[in-house]
């Protein structure tokens, strides 16, 4: 999809498309989302999109100028779905480790359009919600604004990034994660404590754990960290 630019007062589409819907951004960012999941980044193509949809390549440029576009609607998309799952209760702890794990679970949902999306900044009104709920969250806490910035940018890059590495885990065959997770079991596990004294010594540990992901230990680490200095801050008070 390239550069085109198309005035916003023409790009509904008032008549159907072949298979009798009519196009929307809702329905093509679904659509797109769907396809993503299927093939990967490939399917971000006009051509795809339109015979997913039943309708002429040409008519998508009513609504996305290009395929960065899309993507960037799409990560917005999954950036409002999690925050429509999401309940505070006035506990900056316990608010923040549920968010961080519904953004996690929601990048397992859909593994690679996680992939595509995790680094992207769109500027767009939900991710305009989460940083606003984000930050008011830690600053209602009684975190000073230079120290609520860097905790909301460690909180979001964090589960960003986890998101995406465990996404790519998810993603990859079946065949190929289950082998993965033998090599603690054949290969960690049966390495002699003569040589290998620590590994040996946690060989269980690490055979057990290795096949999860940490995840929710670095965001409790993470929230650790916080309401320390937050202790900190009001001692100083």
């Amino acid at each position: 999809m390239s550069e085109r630019v198309v005035p916003p007062a023409a790009r509904r589409r008032r008549r159907p498309t072949k298979q009798g819907v009519v196009l929307s951004e809702e329905l093509i960012v679904e659509t797109a989302l769907r396809l993503i999941e299927e093939h990967g980044a490939d399917a971000l193509s006009v051509r795809r999109l339109g015979r997913a949809l039943g309708a002429d390549p040409s008519s998508l440029y009513r609504y996305f100028r290009h395929t960065d576009d899309l993507m960037l609607a799409i990560t917005d998309e999954l950036i409002g779905r999690t925050l429509s799952t999401w309940r505070p209760t006035g506990d900056w702890r316990a608010d923040l480790r549920d968010l961080g794990l519904r953004m996690h679970a929601g990048a397992l949902a859909h593994p690679r359009a996680a992939v595509l999306s995790s680094y992207r900044v769109t500027g767009r009104v939900h991710e305009i919600q989460a940083v606003e709920t984000i930050l008011g969250v830690l600053r209602d806490a009684g975190f000073p604004d230079p120290d609520a910035v860097r905790i909301y940018h460690a909180f979001v890059d964090q589960a960003l990034a986890f998101g995406a590495f465990d996404s790519a885990s998810v993603a990859l065959p079946q065949a190929a994660r289950e082998a993965e997770t033998a090599v603690w079991r054949a290969t960690y596990a049966r390495l002699p404590a003569d040589t290998h004294p620590h590994i040996a010594a946690t060989a269980h540990h690490l055979v057990t754990d290795m096949s999860h992901s940490s995840y929710p230990a670095a965001l409790d680490l993470l929230l650790s960290a916080a309401t320390t200095r937050l202790s900190q801050t009001k001692d100083k008070s």
